[in-house]
């Protein structure tokens, strides 16, 4: 099976940092600060999380990582908004659920000084 790489390209300009993301459309950061809101530490958690024990839901997600629901929505909307992950449409009886997946294999970021 391939790997599937997301790649973030970092452009430096005097005073700035301006990103480009590969696949998804461009994204324009003026601080590294907002990078480090997309890539936190607890959205890292949320991706081990889906990678070591593939959660059946949202909900299943939430009660393993012990976050409220609403925390964890949001964190899966900008994760997937950037194409790190999906969210799976199914059903478990007659209940609607969304399935966290990973869509990338590796992450790789560039800094671009020239």
């Amino acid at each position: 099976m391939k790997q599937k790489t997301k790649i973030i390209n970092l452009y430096i300009t005097p005073g700035t940092f301006a990103f480009l993301f590969r696949r998804t459309g461009d994204y324009d950061f003026s601080e590294l600060s907002q990078l480090r809101q997309v890539l936190s530490n607890e959205r890292a958690k949320i991706l081990n999380i889906i990678k070591t024990k593939k959660p059946e839901s949202i909900y299943s997600l939430t009660k393993i990582s012990g976050r409220d629901f609403k925390s964890v929505k949001n964190d899966l909307s900008i994760l997937e908004k950037f194409g790190i992950i999906s969210l799976e449409k199914g059903e478990k009886g007659r209940r609607k659920k969304l399935k966290p997946v990973l869509e990338v294999d590796k992450l790789q970021i560039n800094f671009d000084f020239s």
